[in-house]
C-alpha cells in the first residue's frame, strides 16, 4: 500500500476507529464499564509515554543528530507550550469567564449543556487534527513509527471517546446522532494527515522537530491530562493496578516497535 493511502488509513483508525470503538464500552452495563474505564486510561497513559520516550523523540534526536540537539529541546518545550495553551482554551471556552460551575448548576438541562454539547465535537475536530498531524510526521520518518504512533493514538483516544459520548447524551443528543457526530470528528484526523503530509514532505529537514512536537504532546496528555485523575483514586490495591496497566501499556509500544522492525 502507498505510504500516503497507509497514512490517511491510520489517521482514520485513530480518529474514526477510536470513536466506534468506544461505543462498545457504554453497551456493556454501567457499573462495569465505571470499573473498566479507568483501566484503559491506565493502559492509554503507560502508551503516551512509551510512544513519546522510546519512539518519538529518540528518532527526532537520531534525525537531527548531535547538532540539532538543542534545537529538539526547544521543539520539546515549545510543543508543551502549545499544548498547554490549546488546553487553557479549551478551559475558557468551557468555563465562559470561570462561572462554568455556576453555570452548570443553575442550567442543568438547558442551552449551557447544549453550547458544552457543541464545544465537545469543536474541541475533539482540533485535538484529533492534531493526532493527524502527529501520524503524518512520524509516517514521513519512517513506517514502523507511524504504526507505533497511531497505536498510541488509539490507545489514549477510546477512553477519550466514552467520556464525549456521554457528554453529548447529557447534553441532549440523541444516542444515535451523538454517535454520528462523534465519528464525525474523527475525519479530522485524515484532513489532519493530509495537510501535514504534504507540507512537511515540502520541508523534510522539519520532519525531527515536528517528531519532538509530537512526542511533546503525547508526554503533555499522558502527565497533564491522564495522571491527575489516576491520582484520585489512592489506595494501595488501585495504585498497583494502575502501576501494572501503566507498565502493559509502555512494554505493549516497546514490543510493537520491536515487532515493526525498529
Amino acid at each position: 500500500m502507498p505510504l500516503f493511502a497507509l497514512t490517511l488509513l491510520c489517521a482514520a483508525f485513530g480518529g474514526i476507529a477510536s470513536a466506534a470503538l468506544a461505543v462498545v464500552l457504554l453497551w456493556i452495563p454501567e457499573p462495569r464499564a465505571a470499573r473498566l474505564l479507568p483501566h484503559f486510561v491506565s493502559f492509554a497513559t503507560g502508551a503516551l509515554l512509551g510512544a513519546a520516550l522510546l519512539a518519538l523523540l529518540p528518532e527526532a534526536i537520531a534525525g537531527a543528530g548531535v547538532g540539532g540537539a538543542h534545537a529538539i529541546g526547544l521543539a520539546l518545550v515549545t510543543g508543551l507550550g502549545v499544548f498547554f495553551v490549546i488546553e487553557k482554551l479549551v478551559l475558557w471556552w468551557h468555563s465562559e469567564d470561570g462561572h462554568a460551575d455556576h453555570d452548570r448548576a443553575l442550567h442543568a438541562h438547558g442551552a449551557r449543556e447544549r453550547a458544552s454539547g457543541v464545544l465537545v465535537l469543536v474541541g475533539d475536530s482540533v485535538h484529533n487534527a492534531l493526532d493527524g498531524v502527529l501520524i503524518a510526521a512520524a509516517f514521513l520518518t519512517d513506517r514502523p513509527l507511524g504504526l507505533v504512533t497511531t497505536l498510541a493514538v488509539a490507545a489514549h483516544e477510546i477512553p477519550h471517546r466514552v467520556g464525549d459520548f456521554a457528554v453529548l447524551v447529557h447534553a441532549g443528543f440523541g444516542r444515535r446522532r451523538a454517535l454520528v457526530l462523534n465519528l464525525a470528528t474523527g475525519v479530522a484526523a485524515v484532513i489532519g494527515a493530509a495537510v501535514a503530509w504534504l507540507a512537511l514532505k515540502r520541508s523534510l529537514g522539519m520532519l525531527p522537530y515536528a517528531l519532538a512536537f509530537a512526542a511533546a504532546g503525547f508526554l503533555y496528555i499522558a502527565v497533564a491530562g491522564l495522571i491527575p485523575g489516576l491520582h484520585r483514586r489512592a489506595d494501595p490495591r488501585t495504585s498497583a493496578v494502575q502501576v501494572l496497566l501503566i507498565a502493559l501499556g509502555v512494554l505493549v509500544i516497546a514490543m510493537a516497535g520491536r515487532l515493526a522492525g525498529r
